[in-house]
């Protein structure tokens, strides 16, 4: 290449960019296309979906799952006004129990959420001899999967329905021991391998 061209090439390229732009055309450096932004973040700290809260009720939080942990979302449950204080633990866990079986919204599954708590597990007070924090379920604590009674335990243990140290006293309907469960980190992290740590209680 001769000198004369060398030296015509750094006037030629600006003429170049300003044919390009009078035509419409973006002169660029890098391709700027990378798709579609992601519609929002997946497993959120926050409610991923305000629809699923009530106006009205007593504000809430429940575990769901979202990839291998457990993640606090708000919700609202209803409780009568003038409920004794015994038989308010009792409704507050029925109503927690309904929102843990009941399936996310659909933002929630967009979101990554899910739950393994089963329909129609029902929870009832203290039987006789039993102590009065107790929380009888209608299927069996021990034989709930991990992550359910990691679910379970961890939305009792952070609300009304739970002991003044966080822990939750659960027994089944059956005659086996009462035990006392606690929603620890490493719980939260990895309920599906994590089993929630117990203790048997003893006495009423």
């Amino acid at each position: 290449m001769s000198v004369r061209r060398l030296l015509a090439l750094p006037v030629a390229l600006p003429v170049l960019a300003a044919v390009l732009t009078g035509c419409g055309i973006r002169a660029t450096e890098v391709p700027t296309d990378f798709g579609p932004a992601p519609s929002r973040v997946a497993c959120s700290a926050s409610s991923p979906d305000i629809s699923t809260q009530s106006s009205r009720g007593l504000p809430v939080q429940v575990f769901l799952l979202c990839g291998a942990s457990l993640v606090a979302v708000d919700r609202t449950v209803s409780v009568e006004d003038g409920t004794a204080d015994s038989r308010r633990r009792v409704e507050v866990a029925q109503e927690l129990l309904n929102q843990l079986a009941a399936a996310p919204s659909s933002g929630e599954q967009e979101a990554g959420y899910t739950t393994t708590v089963r329909d129609g597990i029902t929870v009832s007070g203290p039987r006789p001899g039993d102590p009065d924090d107790t929380l009888r379920l209608s299927f069996p604590p021990d034989a709930l999967t991990d992550s359910a009674l990691a679910q379970i335990v961890c939305t009792f243990s952070d609300s009304a329905a739970a002991e003044g140290d966080g822990s939750v006293i659960l027994g089944g309907p059956d005659k086996a021991p009462l035990r006392s469960y606690e929603c620890t980190d490493d719980v939260r992290a990895a309920p599906n391998t994590e089993k929630a740590p117990s203790s048997e209680v003893t006495g009423g």
